[in-house]
């Protein structure tokens, strides 16, 4: 069995935002030479997320509105992990219900995909750099 470790590196200037990162994912499976397998690709950091869904614009918003009803940013004051500063409980709660990873397998080379399904970087405490792991393992 072989493996193959990449770091994709983000820097989203607002607070929050949704990458497709599809393409770097696609491009790190065909370096990895592996073309049956996995591929792991998680968020490296509490406040990011990397999950799987469709790319369509309204989806996303519906996604915004969503979290921001069910952990809003504001009142800051309203969560207790606040009290050490921070001003990101927010962000914490939401990568919680978008999730850490996805694992996608690889079959003749290529990411296998539903229909429609795409790999998405998350971003909920943004403006710093973050780093998102693919491990591709296999043979």
């Amino acid at each position: 069995m072989k493996s193959h470790r990449t770091e994709l590196w983000f820097e989203i200037p607002t607070r929050r935002g949704f990458v497709n990162i599809t393409p770097q994912v696609e491009q790190t499976v065909r370096d990895s030479g592996i073309t049956e397998g996995l591929a792991l690709v998680n968020a490296m950091h509490i406040t990011a997320s990397v999950f799987i869904n469709d790319d369509e614009p309204g989806l996303h918003h519906d996604y915004e509105v969503w979290l921001e009803g069910l952990a809003p940013h504001e009142p800051v004051a309203g969560y207790h992990h606040n009290r050490t500063g921070e001003d990101n409980a927010d962000a914490h709660l939401k990568r919680q219900v978008m999730g850490r990873e996805v694992v996608v397998a690889i079959t003749g080379g290529r990411l296998d995909f539903g229909p429609w399904e795409q790999i998405f970087y998350g971003e909920f405490d943004g403006r710093r750099r973050k780093r998102v792991l693919v491990k591709v393992i296999g043979e």
